[in-house]
This record gives C-alpha cells, sequence and structure tokens, in this order.
C-alpha cells in the first residue's frame, strides 16, 4: 500500500532538482525560485489547495492489464514513444525468421516483426491484451502463457522479443532462462523495460480497478547488472545496451506536478534515463 501524500510528491521533484544545483548543474536564481516555489505550496497546503492524503494498492498483471487493454494503444504513453524506434532499429538488423513476442501484450513489437516479415507467435498472460494483439497481426498465432513457463518447444524461435513486462517480475533470472531456452542458438532477444531510476520520478504503471479506486501494477526497480546477471547466467552475450532518456516535453510530471513545480519538474527530469532496451544473443 502506497501512502501518497500530494505535499511530498512536489517536494520529492524540488528535492531532485535541488540537489542537482547543489552539484553545480544550476545557478542562484534556479535555486532561489525552486525555494519560493516550495513556500507557496507549503503555504497552499495548509490552506488545503494540493488535495488530500491517498493511499493507492496494488494490482496483479493479469486483472491490471484487463482494465488497460482498453486504452494501452491510445496516444499518449510516452514510454512507448521511447522504446518503439530504438526497437525498430535493432529488428531492421536481424534477418526476418520464427519469431516469439513474450509478453506481448496488445502486440506492439508482433507488429513490428510481422513488418519484417517474420511469422509471429504472440504469448501473454492476459485474455484481454491477446484479443488486441490478434486483431493488429491476423496472421500470427496467440496464446495464453506465463513468461516463466512459456508453453513452446527448445530452441525453436530465430528471435524473442519482451517489451515492458520484465520489470514486473520479482526477479529476471527465471524469465531469462525461459526467453533463452526457447531461442534458437544463435538466434536474438530483444527486451524493452522503463528504466529503474523513472520509477522514483513517477512511473510506476497504475490503473483504475473494478471498485473504481487506482492500484499500481508490481514495478521491479532491477539495475543494468541484474538484467546482465540473469541474462550471461541463461547462456546469451550481450550485443546491444540503450539507456535513452526522457525528450523534452510540456507534458512531464502531468498537469498537477506542472501546475506547481514544472521548473523543478524539468530539471529533475533532465538527462534521466526513462527506458533500458538491449539486444542479446543466445551463444551457438
Amino acid at each position: 500500500m502506497a501512502y501518497r501524500h500530494p505535499l511530498a510528491f512536489l517536494l520529492g521533484y524540488e528535492g531532485l532538482a535541488l540537489h542537482r544545483a547543489y552539484a553545480g548543474e544550476f545557478g542562484a536564481r534556479f535555486v532561489e525560485a525552486r525555494l519560493d516555489e516550495i513556500r507557496a505550496m507549503v503555504a497552499a497546503w495548509d490552506r488545503g489547495e494540493l488535495g488530500t492524503v491517498d493511499h493507492v494498492g496494488e494490482i496483479d498483471t493479469v486483472a491490471g492489464y484487463r482494465h488497460w487493454s482498453r486504452t494501452y494503444d491510445e496516444p499518449g504513453n510516452p514510454l512507448i514513444a521511447v522504446d518503439e524506434p530504438l526497437v525498430r532499429d535493432i529488428l531492421a538488423g536481424l534477418p526476418p525468421g520464427h519469431a516469439l513476442d513474450a509478453a506481448c501484450g496488445t502486440g506492439r513489437f508482433s507488429a513490428l516483426l510481422a513488418d519484417r516479415g517474420c511469422t509471429v507467435v504472440g504469448v501473454d498472460s492476459s485474455e484481454d491484451m491477446l484479443g488486441r494483439a490478434h486483431d493488429k497481426v491476423r496472421s500470427g498465432v496467440f496464446a495464453l502463457g506465463d513468461l516463466r513457463r512459456l508453453p513452446l518447444p527448445d530452441s525453436s524461435f530465430d528471435i524473442v522479443t519482451c517489451g515492458l513486462a520484465l520489470a514486473h517480475l520479482p526477479a529476471l533470472g527465471p524469465a531469462f532462462a525461459e526467453l533463452a531456452r526457447v531461442l534458437k542458438p544463435g538466434g536474438h532477444l530483444v527486451t524493452s523495460d522503463i528504466h529503474w531510476q523513472s520509477l522514483y520520478l513517477g512511473g510506476i504503471a497504475a490503473v483504475v480497478d473494478d471498485s473504481g479506486l487506482e492500484a499500481r501494477l508490481p514495478a521491479g526497480r532491477f539495475r543494468p547488472s541484474d538484467y546482465i546477471t540473469a541474462a550471461l547466467s541463461a547462456g546469451l552475450e550481450i550485443r546491444q545496451c540503450h539507456e535513452p532518456s526522457w525528450p523534452p516535453s510540456p507534458h512531464q510530471g502531468g498537469p498537477f506536478a506542472r501546475t506547481w513545480a514544472a521548473g523543478a519538474v524539468d530539471a529533475a527530469c533532465e538527462n534521466t534515463p526513462a527506458a533500458i532496451i538491449w539486444s542479446f544473443r543466445r551463444v551457438p
């Protein structure tokens, strides 16, 4: 259960911005502007203008994506805008073949693979997401399954993708072992996830549940070394790693944070990694 205090949320951005200023990234005028904002926020909280404290629980990925499947592909998800161009570029450098989109969701990567001339199989734990994926890639074969127990034979795919899913798991090792198992020797694995640093900037995915309350999906804060350890243990070698930053955006942080602390939000997010994208190869 997360305890969410609106003033604390805003002060978190201010604190990150001021730490960067303390390290020399910003000058006196910036610091004084942040301190003025903090005084204004505290006064607004005392006047009851910042809203109220709430408590947010967690929802499992199956239930969570049942709700999210309705809007997942709608414009406005900044993480998709960050990861998709890089994944497309990586796939463009691989020869087409038999491909698995593991935790395929609505079929974002399935569509990229199909466009590359691959035959596509998609697996996901959400029936609702699978329905969206099938609508998007009619030539694909889609099946219900768990990322850690894929219902597929060994060494059967030339390419495996896994987009924005591994960070929902409590540990990376079992999933990487499965992804490597279904890859042919010499086959390629391409993954993307939200970067752990962005989870501290409010990047944890949330949905409105059946009771009308907001609930968060599980989010593991995996460092690059965690991915490396899991991949090497599974018999994979690293080909590429990308940590793209959030692009400048007038929407960064959301409307509430921007109303009270736009300068702090922009400073806190500047050059902060948004996603981590890997390309691996199964050792022949």
